[in-house]
């Protein structure tokens, strides 16, 4: 029998620096009953990879990295009547994308509309859906509402500020650069703070007339934490998404009491894409968005697969704004 034919991966051996990522041969996967096998054209860099990569996140080891991607069905397994081989689809929440090709369950295949370019849907599937859990379920944004977004220059934040605007919320967003200020102006957001020179806390107070804003949308974690409690009018939502700065050590949940019976929630994409229905409607509504041009998603590089250390230290320094892709 022969040996089945082989494909490259990027491959964790141990966890570590983006040096960790080993470029390899690796068997050519097939599909299992209610399985597909996907051959990538573009496969999204996420934080999320960068957890797992150096253990943040752990997993077993050795394993392939990635979660998001698209391209087209190469191969289908048993008990799969939805897809065919020859569909554009794409995906999320789905381990082994940073490869030429990737077994994924079909139920989490969405099929990509013709108008819609393969990288743009790989760019959009995990932080878009993210953007659109966030502001249509877990804090469901109103007309009129103040809402800070940290990081909304980068790849959640672009898209979540556009998003925001579209519910007709009045929109802060905090930046590093002036670079990245010009980009979420551009997204519509109304005022920008430049956290790395002024104080977020007294500029969204100041901002606000003194109230504080209803949602705060955190993606950086342990550095913002405190300050964006602090940021909230009484009753108001944290939604805590990321940790890019590193995890929020353990607090008081009295604290939440004490600044005004504010609302804490640490939600993650799984739970607000539980099945396919579900899934469906959020990657729908987002390419319909994208399609008629009231989402713009913006790509800011693409990686060869070969060099995705590169990838990992362009995200890890805060040199991105929007998404990064590799195309294997």
């Amino acid at each position: 029998m022969l040996p089945p034919e082989p494909m490259k991966a990027i491959r964790v051996n141990e966890y570590g620096g983006p040096e960790a990522l080993s470029y390899e041969d690796v068997p050519l996967p097939e599909p299992g009953a209610g399985e597909a096998r996907v051959k990538i054209a573009a496969a999204g860099v996420n934080f999320i990879d960068v957890y797992q990569r150096s253990g943040q996140y752990k997993g077993a080891l050795p394993f392939t990295l990635g979660s998001e991607g698209a391209g087209t069905v190469d191969a289908v397994g048993a008990d799969v009547t939805e897809l065919k081989v020859g569909d554009r689809v794409a995906f999320a929440m789905n381990p082994g994308a940073y490869a030429e090709y990737a077994i994924v369950p079909a139920w989490k295949l969405v099929p990509v509309p013709e108008e819609i370019a393969l990288e743009t849907a790989a760019a959009v599937m995990l932080q878009g859906m993210t953007a659109h859990y966030l502001a249509r379920s877990t804090f469901p944004i109103e007309v009129g509402q103040q809402v800070l977004i940290h990081a909304a220059a980068g790849g959640v934040g672009l898209l979540l500020v556009q998003i925001a605007k579209q519910r007709g919320a009045f929109v802060i967003g905090t930046v590093s650069t002036e670079e990245k200020a010009e980009l979420a102006r551009k997204a519509g957001a109304d005022e920008i703070i430049r956290y790395t020179e002024q104080d977020f806390v007294a500029e969204t107070r100041r901002l606000t007339d003194g109230k504080g804003v209803h949602v705060i949308y955190d993606s950086v974690g342990k550095t913002t934490f405190e300050g964006s409690l602090n940021s909230l009018r009484p009753r108001g939502y944290l939604a805590l998404f990321g940790q890019s700065s590193g995890a929020v050590p353990p607090f008081d949940p009295q604290i939440l009491n004490a600044k005004g019976s504010l609302f804490l929630t640490r939600p993650t994409l799984a739970h607000y894409a539980m099945d396919r229905e579900e899934l469906l409607w959020r990657a729908n509504e987002l390419f319909s968005w994208i399609a008629s041009g009231d989402l713009d998603v913006r790509v800011d590089r693409t990686v060869p697969l070969a060099e995705t250390a590169r990838a990992h230290q362009a995200l890890e320094g805060r040199e991105t704004a929007g998404k990064v892709l590799l195309i294997p």
